[in-house]
Formats: C-alpha cells, structure tokens, sequence
C-alpha cells in the first residue's frame, strides 16, 4: 500500500502587481528587484480574501480534479503561518465554508516548509490505517505583514497620486522583505492506492530552532500584553530576516535533506527527474540545483510570476508541471523545502 496524489489545484488572486508598481511608492526598481531574487511579478489578495478564501479555491479544484467531493474526505491538513484568525486555525474555517462533515482538520505551522511537512504527515495517516483519502492545503497571504501606512491602492493601479515623503521612508525601510513576498495557494488530494509502482517513497524531515532569530517575527504571547501599540511602532508585528543568514541554510540544509531522501530511498540524486525546490528567491534555487549538480531543465521554477508564497509554492508549482507535462506519469520528483524555524526537509514521489 502506498499513497497517491489523485488531484491538485491552485488558489491564485487576480490582483497582478509588477516591480515597477512597487518602485511608485518606495526606493526599488524593477532592475534592483530582479538582481536580488528573480521576480516579476506577484499577486496580491483582495481585502477580506484571507489564506482561507485562497486555500477554498485551491481545495475545490483540487477535488474537481480527483473527481471527489467534500463526502469523501476523511480528513484535512492546513498548512500556513497567516491564518484567517490568530485562532482557530484555518482547517475548521474551511470545514465549515466548504461544508466538510464533522472530519477532523490539522493546522500545521511550518512557515515555508508547510507543504512538505504537511504531505509526510498525510501519508502517515493513511498508511496508518486511519483514513482513506486527505486533502492538504498550503496557502498563505503575506500582503497583511506588509507595514505599508498607505500606497495599496496606487500599487493595484487604482489610484493616481504622488506618495508622500514619509509614506516613501516607510515603505523603503522593509523593501528588502516586501518585494520578495505574494499570495497564493495549492493543494492535493492524497489517497490510499494498492498500485505499487506510484506513490511517496521516502521523507526526510529537519528541525534546528538554534537559529531562530534569522527569520521570525518578534510579536508573540511572550509579551504582555501581546499587542501593543509602542509594538507596532517599533516593527514587533513585521517579519525579520536576516537575508545572508538564510541564503547560506537554504543553499545547504537543502541539498542535504535531498541526499538524505534518497539514500533513504535507496536511489541516486541523479535519479530524480523533476526537483521542485520551494520557491523562496531564484538564486536559492540556483544555487542548491548547483550543490546537487542538477541541469536547470530539471529544476523548474514560477518565482517570476509569484513571488514567495511560503506554503504555496511547492504545491503551485507541482499543478502547473503537471498542467505543461513538464511532470509525466513514471517520473520520479523531489520535493524540498526550508523555512522559519528552522525546518527543513525532502520528500520522494513517484508520479
């Protein structure tokens, strides 16, 4: 017994914000933003569309396309840092929205690693014995977490106006993070399957918290009260990344979690057909395609068009390599991921 992904979909909003609608209302170019990290372009939600709402369209199309309903779903895992609420999760809001049964649902919290964390989790269910067919979900809106006083509607294109200085200083302040980030989700259906030549082979899964404080975010229940609004005047509620910091764990922890998968699996890296790395920044990409010495037709990316969407992005690029047939049935594909935490981790799938 094994299990199958039989279904995939993809949550995107409609909102298409280029670089040079970011240099309106801050110091950046679309030169300055495509040297650093390769994106274009992203996409921004709608005010009220929550990584919920994103994470319910990917769902539907998810199940539209296993040709499942909400009946046959045992349970459902979320993975995502920007919940709809600072609680309850996102899993009962989308029961709920979706008209789920009373099934359970897992929110997951391992910021870019989600996705990956949320598929080992699924697959141990099922091959547990305990449910028959999960859908997981990665989805996050990081629009927000951005501190911008005012500016959204000059960057959707609605307005026409001039910025004010101090609007301008505000915004450039946080452009190392701001241009990197998009909204957007994917999602799965996971099944069990007696077809013993598909499915998940292996996952390899890490978690190093010594080094927290080169990306998180300072707010939390440790403070009391957990909101104040000297907090938010000193930045408590914006994420903190210290850029090279992350840059060196990515391009290593990464290749790492591949070679172990695959020893693992008892197979060579130079096996994998299609490595789907999370789409953080293009030179990440690059560079852990370079330590494992895979050839760029091998390693795909969308960051271009997205941006990082932290759990969106393995499961957004996974729906459109299988809609282009860059993914076809038989190959074997490498998911891999790290984020906030740190977690880090690899999972083998064989299409």
């Amino acid at each position: 017994m094994r299990t199958v992904i039989t279904g995939t979909g993809i949550g995107i909003p409609k909102n298409v914000v280029v670089n040079d609608a970011l240099a309106k209302i801050m110091d950046t170019s679309d030169e300055w933003i495509r040297t650093r990290s390769g994106v274009e372009q992203r996409r921004y939600a709608d005010p009220g569309e929550g990584s919920a709402e994103l994470g319910m369209k990917a769902a539907e199309a998810a199940l539209a396309a296993a040709k499942r309903t909400t009946a046959d779903i045992d349970a459902v895992i979320f993975a995502t840092m920007t919940p709809n609420y600072y609680f309850p999760g996102n899993g009962p809001v989308l029961q709920a929205k979706m008209g789920f049964g009373e099934i359970p649902t897992f929110d997951i919290r391992q910021q870019c690693s989600g996705f990956v964390y949320g598929l080992d989790l699924a697959d141990s269910l099922i091959r547990s014995g305990k449910y028959n067919r999960i859908l997981l979900i990665g989805a996050d809106v990081h629009t927000p977490l951005m501190p911008w006083q005012l500016g959204w509607d000059i960057v959707l294109g609605l307005e026409e106006r001039e910025i004010t200085p101090e609007e301008y200083a505000v915004n450039t302040k946080y452009r190392d993070r701001t241009v990197l980030f998009g909204d957007g989700a994917g999602a799965v259906v996971i099944e069990r399957s007696e077809n013993g030549t598909r499915g998940f082979e292996a996952f390899k899964l890490f978690t190093n918290g010594s080094n927290i404080e080169a990306l998180y975010m300072k707010g939390g229940t440790a403070q009391r009260p957990w909101v104040r609004s000297e907090q938010v005047d000193e930045g408590y509620l914006i994420p903190v990344m210290e850029g090279r910091q992350v840059f060196k764990e990515a391009v290593s922890r990464m290749p790492e979690s591949v070679r172990a998968v695959c020893k693992e699996a008892g197979v060579e890296v130079e096996q994998i057909d299609v490595l789907l790395i999370h789409q953080a920044n293009l030179r990440i990409v690059e560079g852990v395609a370079k330590q494992l010495g895979m050839p760029p037709e091998k390693v795909p990316h969308n960051i271009e068009k997205y941006a990082n969407t932290t759990a969106g992005t393995l499961p957004i690029l996974f729906h459109e390599c299988l809609a282009d047939g860059r993914i076809k049935p038989g190959m074997l594909v490498c998911f891999t991921a790290l984020g906030s935490g740190l977690h880090w981790g690899a999972a083998l799938y064989r299409v």
